[in-house]
Protein backbone atom coordinates (compact mmCIF):
# COMPACT_ATOMS: atom_id res chain seq x y z
CA UNK A 1 0.00 0.00 0.00
CA UNK A 2 1.06 3.89 -0.67
CA UNK A 3 0.35 6.69 1.16
CA UNK A 4 -1.47 10.09 1.57
CA UNK A 5 -0.29 12.81 4.02
CA UNK A 6 -3.02 15.39 4.74
CA UNK A 7 -2.46 17.94 7.17
CA UNK A 8 -3.57 17.39 10.60
CA UNK A 9 -3.82 13.88 10.31
CA UNK A 10 -1.36 12.34 12.48
CA UNK A 11 -1.32 9.14 9.93
CA UNK A 12 -1.08 9.24 6.20
CA UNK A 13 -4.45 8.00 4.69
CA UNK A 14 -4.22 4.55 2.25
CA UNK A 15 -4.15 5.97 -1.48
CA UNK A 16 -6.82 3.27 -2.27
CA UNK A 17 -9.57 3.96 -0.16
CA UNK A 18 -12.26 1.74 0.98
CA UNK A 19 -15.97 2.80 -0.23
CA UNK A 20 -18.79 1.25 1.89
CA UNK A 21 -22.11 2.11 -0.06
CA UNK A 22 -22.70 -1.46 -0.70
CA UNK A 23 -22.53 -2.51 2.53
CA UNK A 24 -25.72 -3.89 3.75
CA UNK A 25 -26.55 -6.08 7.31
CA UNK A 26 -28.02 -8.90 5.03
CA UNK A 27 -23.93 -9.29 3.58
CA UNK A 28 -22.30 -8.86 6.72
CA UNK A 29 -20.07 -11.70 6.39
CA UNK A 30 -19.11 -10.53 3.13
CA UNK A 31 -18.59 -6.98 5.08
CA UNK A 32 -16.37 -8.03 7.61
CA UNK A 33 -14.32 -10.31 5.08
CA UNK A 34 -13.38 -7.46 2.86
CA UNK A 35 -12.69 -5.31 6.15
CA UNK A 36 -10.74 -7.50 7.39
CA UNK A 37 -8.88 -8.24 4.16
CA UNK A 38 -8.39 -4.04 3.33
CA UNK A 39 -6.52 -3.64 6.68
CA UNK A 40 -4.15 -6.68 5.98
CA UNK A 41 -3.73 -5.30 2.64
CA UNK A 42 -2.47 -2.02 4.73
CA UNK A 43 -5.44 0.11 3.97
CA UNK A 44 -6.31 2.46 6.77
CA UNK A 45 -8.84 4.20 5.46
CA UNK A 46 -13.24 3.79 5.18
CA UNK A 47 -15.10 6.50 3.62
CA UNK A 48 -19.09 6.38 4.17
CA UNK A 49 -21.78 8.54 5.93
CA UNK A 50 -25.15 8.14 7.64
CA UNK A 51 -27.49 7.07 4.98
CA UNK A 52 -24.85 4.55 2.92
CA UNK A 53 -26.27 1.38 1.86
CA UNK A 54 -29.76 2.50 3.28
CA UNK A 55 -28.48 3.61 6.80
CA UNK A 56 -26.51 0.35 7.56
CA UNK A 57 -22.97 1.03 6.43
CA UNK A 58 -21.70 2.82 9.25
CA UNK A 59 -23.59 0.37 11.83
CA UNK A 60 -21.72 -2.50 10.05
CA UNK A 61 -18.44 -0.54 10.66
CA UNK A 62 -19.12 -0.09 14.27
CA UNK A 63 -19.45 -3.78 15.10
CA UNK A 64 -16.50 -4.49 13.03
CA UNK A 65 -14.85 -2.17 14.83
CA UNK A 66 -15.89 -3.01 18.05
CA UNK A 67 -15.61 -6.66 17.78
CA UNK A 68 -11.90 -6.70 16.63
CA UNK A 69 -11.34 -4.26 18.43
CA UNK A 70 -9.05 -1.92 16.20
CA UNK A 71 -10.47 1.51 16.35
CA UNK A 72 -7.26 3.83 16.65
CA UNK A 73 -6.07 1.19 13.54
CA UNK A 74 -8.55 2.99 11.09
CA UNK A 75 -8.90 6.65 9.64
CA UNK A 76 -12.99 7.18 9.41
CA UNK A 77 -13.89 9.46 7.19
CA UNK A 78 -17.72 10.25 7.47
CA UNK A 79 -20.32 13.30 6.15
CA UNK A 80 -23.35 15.11 7.04
CA UNK A 81 -25.70 17.40 5.11
CA UNK A 82 -26.66 15.14 2.19
CA UNK A 83 -29.83 16.05 0.69
CA UNK A 84 -33.06 14.00 2.32
CA UNK A 85 -32.81 9.87 1.52
CA UNK A 86 -35.70 7.76 2.37
CA UNK A 87 -35.20 4.49 4.10
CA UNK A 88 -36.48 2.71 1.25
CA UNK A 89 -33.17 4.61 -0.79
CA UNK A 90 -35.79 6.99 -2.53
CA UNK A 91 -33.58 10.34 -3.32
CA UNK A 92 -34.95 13.94 -2.22
CA UNK A 93 -32.63 16.72 -3.78
CA UNK A 94 -35.15 19.40 -3.54
CA UNK A 95 -34.76 18.46 0.47
CA UNK A 96 -31.85 19.89 1.25
CA UNK A 97 -30.30 19.50 4.09
CA UNK A 98 -26.86 21.60 4.55
CA UNK A 99 -27.34 23.57 7.75
CA UNK A 100 -25.67 23.56 11.22
CA UNK A 101 -29.08 21.59 12.91
CA UNK A 102 -28.87 18.69 10.21
CA UNK A 103 -25.38 18.47 9.81
CA UNK A 104 -25.04 18.21 13.66
CA UNK A 105 -27.80 15.86 13.42
CA UNK A 106 -26.03 13.79 11.02
CA UNK A 107 -22.79 13.72 12.71
CA UNK A 108 -24.17 12.89 16.04
CA UNK A 109 -25.95 9.74 14.09
CA UNK A 110 -22.54 9.17 12.75
CA UNK A 111 -20.85 8.70 15.71
CA UNK A 112 -23.65 6.51 17.69
CA UNK A 113 -23.59 4.25 14.76
CA UNK A 114 -19.98 3.55 14.29
CA UNK A 115 -19.49 3.32 17.82
CA UNK A 116 -16.70 5.82 18.39
CA UNK A 117 -16.78 9.06 20.32
CA UNK A 118 -15.10 10.79 17.05
CA UNK A 119 -14.37 10.76 13.66
CA UNK A 120 -11.08 11.21 12.15
CA UNK A 121 -12.15 13.42 8.49
CA UNK A 122 -15.38 15.21 8.37
CA UNK A 123 -16.68 16.46 5.02
CA UNK A 124 -19.91 18.79 4.29
CA UNK A 125 -21.42 16.29 2.11
CA UNK A 126 -23.21 18.92 -0.50
CA UNK A 127 -23.36 22.41 -0.47
CA UNK A 128 -26.01 25.32 -0.49
CA UNK A 129 -25.05 28.14 -2.03
CA UNK A 130 -27.99 30.31 -0.09
CA UNK A 131 -26.11 28.89 3.36
CA UNK A 132 -23.12 31.42 4.37
CA UNK A 133 -20.21 29.62 4.47
CA UNK A 134 -19.44 31.28 8.24
CA UNK A 135 -22.08 29.93 9.57
CA UNK A 136 -20.69 26.21 8.67
CA UNK A 137 -17.31 26.77 9.22
CA UNK A 138 -18.55 27.96 12.97
CA UNK A 139 -20.18 24.67 13.37
CA UNK A 140 -17.43 22.54 12.28
CA UNK A 141 -14.59 24.62 14.36
CA UNK A 142 -17.28 24.20 17.72
CA UNK A 143 -17.61 20.37 16.81
CA UNK A 144 -13.86 20.32 16.50
CA UNK A 145 -13.04 21.70 19.50
CA UNK A 146 -15.28 19.44 21.40
CA UNK A 147 -13.05 16.58 19.97
CA UNK A 148 -15.97 15.25 17.82
CA UNK A 149 -13.86 15.72 14.44
CA UNK A 150 -10.58 15.43 13.71
CA UNK A 151 -10.32 17.58 10.77
CA UNK A 152 -12.49 18.93 8.08
CA UNK A 153 -13.27 19.26 4.60
CA UNK A 154 -16.48 19.10 1.68
CA UNK A 155 -17.47 17.08 -0.86
CA UNK A 156 -18.91 18.35 -4.20
CA UNK A 157 -17.98 22.26 -3.56
CA UNK A 158 -17.05 24.47 -5.98
CA UNK A 159 -13.19 25.85 -5.74
CA UNK A 160 -14.95 29.78 -4.95
CA UNK A 161 -17.00 29.07 -2.32
CA UNK A 162 -13.70 26.89 -0.43
CA UNK A 163 -11.79 29.79 -1.41
CA UNK A 164 -14.42 31.96 0.70
CA UNK A 165 -14.54 29.30 3.59
CA UNK A 166 -10.97 29.26 3.88
CA UNK A 167 -10.54 33.10 4.22
CA UNK A 168 -13.07 33.49 6.82
CA UNK A 169 -11.24 30.38 8.53
CA UNK A 170 -7.78 32.52 8.15
CA UNK A 171 -9.94 35.88 9.83
CA UNK A 172 -11.17 33.76 12.64
CA UNK A 173 -8.13 31.96 13.22
CA UNK A 174 -9.84 28.27 12.66
CA UNK A 175 -8.56 25.27 10.83
CA UNK A 176 -9.05 25.37 7.10
CA UNK A 177 -10.96 22.83 4.71
CA UNK A 178 -8.05 20.94 4.33
CA UNK A 179 -9.40 18.35 2.11
CA UNK A 180 -12.00 17.76 -1.16
CA UNK A 181 -14.04 14.90 -1.92
CA UNK A 182 -15.22 15.35 -5.32
CA UNK A 183 -15.13 12.83 -8.59
CA UNK A 184 -12.12 12.67 -9.97
CA UNK A 185 -12.13 9.42 -13.08
CA UNK A 186 -10.42 8.97 -16.23
CA UNK A 187 -13.98 9.33 -17.71
CA UNK A 188 -15.27 12.45 -18.40
CA UNK A 189 -18.76 13.24 -17.39
CA UNK A 190 -21.43 14.02 -20.07
CA UNK A 191 -23.44 15.22 -16.76
CA UNK A 192 -23.09 14.66 -13.18
CA UNK A 193 -24.25 11.01 -12.03
CA UNK A 194 -26.02 12.54 -9.00
CA UNK A 195 -27.87 16.05 -7.89
CA UNK A 196 -25.64 18.27 -6.88
CA UNK A 197 -22.85 16.73 -7.07
CA UNK A 198 -18.89 18.39 -8.60
CA UNK A 199 -16.33 16.27 -11.01
CA UNK A 200 -13.39 18.11 -11.49
CA UNK A 201 -13.25 19.66 -14.85
CA UNK A 202 -9.91 21.00 -16.17
CA UNK A 203 -10.65 24.19 -14.67
CA UNK A 204 -11.00 22.73 -10.88
CA UNK A 205 -7.70 20.56 -12.06
CA UNK A 206 -5.92 24.30 -12.63
CA UNK A 207 -7.03 25.12 -8.79
CA UNK A 208 -6.14 22.36 -7.47
CA UNK A 209 -2.55 22.17 -8.95
CA UNK A 210 -2.41 25.49 -8.23
CA UNK A 211 -3.64 25.33 -4.39
CA UNK A 212 -2.14 21.53 -3.60
CA UNK A 213 -5.71 20.91 -1.85
CA UNK A 214 -5.77 17.29 -1.40
CA UNK A 215 -8.44 15.25 -3.69
CA UNK A 216 -10.19 12.22 -2.02
CA UNK A 217 -12.10 11.13 -5.62
CA UNK A 218 -15.28 9.60 -4.84
CA UNK A 219 -16.43 7.10 -8.30
CA UNK A 220 -13.05 6.52 -9.14
CA UNK A 221 -13.39 3.84 -11.06
CA UNK A 222 -16.34 5.63 -13.15
CA UNK A 223 -19.15 3.18 -12.41
CA UNK A 224 -16.90 0.56 -13.93
CA UNK A 225 -17.21 2.04 -17.24
CA UNK A 226 -13.20 0.51 -17.48
CA UNK A 227 -13.99 -2.97 -16.34
CA UNK A 228 -14.98 -4.21 -19.58
CA UNK A 229 -18.89 -4.33 -18.96
CA UNK A 230 -19.80 -2.28 -20.75
CA UNK A 231 -20.35 -2.37 -24.98
CA UNK A 232 -20.13 1.00 -27.12
CA UNK A 233 -22.64 -0.36 -29.38
CA UNK A 234 -25.50 -1.19 -26.96
CA UNK A 235 -26.42 0.23 -23.62
CA UNK A 236 -26.85 -2.38 -21.07
CA UNK A 237 -27.13 -0.06 -18.40
CA UNK A 238 -29.23 3.92 -19.37
CA UNK A 239 -27.29 5.42 -16.39
CA UNK A 240 -23.87 4.70 -17.18
CA UNK A 241 -24.45 5.32 -20.73
CA UNK A 242 -25.99 9.13 -19.44
CA UNK A 243 -22.88 10.26 -17.90
CA UNK A 244 -20.22 8.40 -19.38
CA UNK A 245 -20.75 7.15 -23.05
CA UNK A 246 -19.46 9.48 -25.42
CA UNK A 247 -16.76 9.41 -28.21
CA UNK A 248 -13.69 10.55 -26.20
CA UNK A 249 -14.59 8.18 -22.99
CA UNK A 250 -14.56 5.35 -25.45
CA UNK A 251 -10.66 6.58 -26.50
CA UNK A 252 -9.70 6.49 -23.22
CA UNK A 253 -11.59 3.28 -22.63
CA UNK A 254 -8.85 1.85 -25.63
CA UNK A 255 -6.25 3.47 -24.40
CA UNK A 256 -6.44 2.03 -20.74
CA UNK A 257 -6.49 -1.16 -22.49
CA UNK A 258 -3.42 -0.78 -24.45
CA UNK A 259 -1.26 0.19 -21.47
CA UNK A 260 -2.75 -2.34 -19.57
CA UNK A 261 -1.97 -5.35 -21.95
CA UNK A 262 1.39 -3.79 -21.88
CA UNK A 263 1.90 -3.46 -18.35
CA UNK A 264 0.15 -7.10 -17.56
CA UNK A 265 -2.70 -5.30 -15.51
CA UNK A 266 -6.35 -4.57 -16.18
CA UNK A 267 -7.74 -1.53 -18.11
CA UNK A 268 -10.03 -0.48 -14.65
CA UNK A 269 -6.85 -0.68 -12.74
CA UNK A 270 -4.85 1.63 -15.37
CA UNK A 271 -8.03 3.74 -14.43
CA UNK A 272 -7.61 4.01 -10.96
CA UNK A 273 -3.56 4.32 -11.07
CA UNK A 274 -4.60 7.54 -13.54
CA UNK A 275 -6.54 8.91 -10.04
CA UNK A 276 -3.26 8.22 -8.41
CA UNK A 277 -0.90 9.82 -10.44
CA UNK A 278 -1.98 13.41 -10.33
CA UNK A 279 0.16 16.46 -9.25
CA UNK A 280 -1.31 16.95 -6.47
CA UNK A 281 -1.92 14.54 -3.61
CA UNK A 282 -4.75 12.41 -4.46
CA UNK A 283 -6.80 9.52 -3.12
CA UNK A 284 -9.19 6.89 -4.41
CA UNK A 285 -12.01 5.13 -3.22
CA UNK A 286 -12.85 1.98 -4.65
CA UNK A 287 -16.30 0.17 -3.78
CA UNK A 288 -15.45 -3.54 -2.94
CA UNK A 289 -18.57 -5.36 -2.22
CA UNK A 290 -16.36 -8.40 -0.90
CA UNK A 291 -13.28 -9.74 -1.09
CA UNK A 292 -12.81 -10.66 -5.21
CA UNK A 293 -13.65 -7.39 -5.82
CA UNK A 294 -11.31 -5.59 -3.31
CA UNK A 295 -8.66 -7.98 -4.74
CA UNK A 296 -9.18 -6.97 -8.41
CA UNK A 297 -8.43 -3.07 -7.44
CA UNK A 298 -5.72 -3.48 -4.74
CA UNK A 299 -3.07 -4.25 -7.62
CA UNK A 300 -3.56 -0.52 -8.64
CA UNK A 301 -1.78 1.18 -6.19
CA UNK A 302 1.47 0.02 -7.03
CA UNK A 303 1.19 0.58 -11.02
CA UNK A 304 3.98 3.03 -12.07
CA UNK A 305 2.29 5.84 -14.96
CA UNK A 306 4.91 8.37 -16.46
CA UNK A 307 3.40 11.69 -16.86
CA UNK A 308 3.25 11.26 -20.75
CA UNK A 309 0.93 8.46 -20.10
CA UNK A 310 -0.90 10.26 -17.90
CA UNK A 311 -1.64 12.92 -20.36
CA UNK A 312 -2.03 10.24 -22.86
CA UNK A 313 -4.54 8.89 -21.63
CA UNK A 314 -6.75 11.87 -20.90
CA UNK A 315 -6.56 12.75 -24.36
CA UNK A 316 -4.12 15.46 -23.90
CA UNK A 317 -1.01 14.49 -26.38
CA UNK A 318 -1.27 12.61 -29.79
CA UNK A 319 -1.97 8.72 -30.10
CA UNK A 320 1.65 8.35 -31.03
CA UNK A 321 3.17 9.69 -28.18
CA UNK A 322 3.89 6.99 -26.07
CA UNK A 323 3.43 4.11 -29.07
Amino acid sequence: MKYTAIPGIKRPLSQLILGTTKFFEDKKDDVFAVLDAFLQAGGNTIDTGPKYAKYQAEKLIGQWMQERGNREDVILISKGGHYHIDKDGTHHPEMKRVDPVEITKDLHDSLENLQTDYIDIYLIHRDDRSVPVQVLMDMLHEHKQAGKIGIYGVSNWQPDRIEEANAYADAKGFDRLFVNSPNLSLAQLNEVRWAETVALDNDNLAWHRRTGMPVISWASQAGGFFTGTYDRHHVTDEEIARVYYNDDNWERFDRAAEIAEKKGVTANQIAVAYVLHQDFPTCAIVGCKNVQRLEEALPAIDIDLTEEEVKWLNLELADAAVK
